[in-house]
């Protein structure tokens, strides 16, 4: 990997932990949990799918992680999986 794409891999990375900022503690935790530790594994397709779900409002994303709604996208909904097995004991 030359510098160019480094720095490319660091601005993505960076700018992928600002969009898991939310407005509450445990959906920070989440999503910037399984960036660190899991993003760098997922398929191009899933990775496009992560941009989609960080799109979602935060009380929607609690509710799906939580267990207390399933989103109707398939891909988001499996992804929500992913994440909460990936992130929890």
């Amino acid at each position: 990997m030359n510098n160019e794409e480094q720095v490319t891999v660091a601005q993505q990375h960076q700018r992928l932990m600002w969009q898991c900022r939310r407005g509450m503690l445990e959906l920070d935790i989440l999503l910037q949990g399984f960036v660190e530790r899991c993003y760098h594994d997922l398929s191009a397709t899933e990775k496009l799918t992560f941009d989609r779900l960080l799109t979602y409002s935060d009380q929607d994303l609690l509710e799906y992680f939580f267990q207390q709604a399933q989103a109707d996208d398939k891909d988001i909904a499996n992804l929500v999986i992913s994440i909460r097995n990936a992130i929890t004991p």
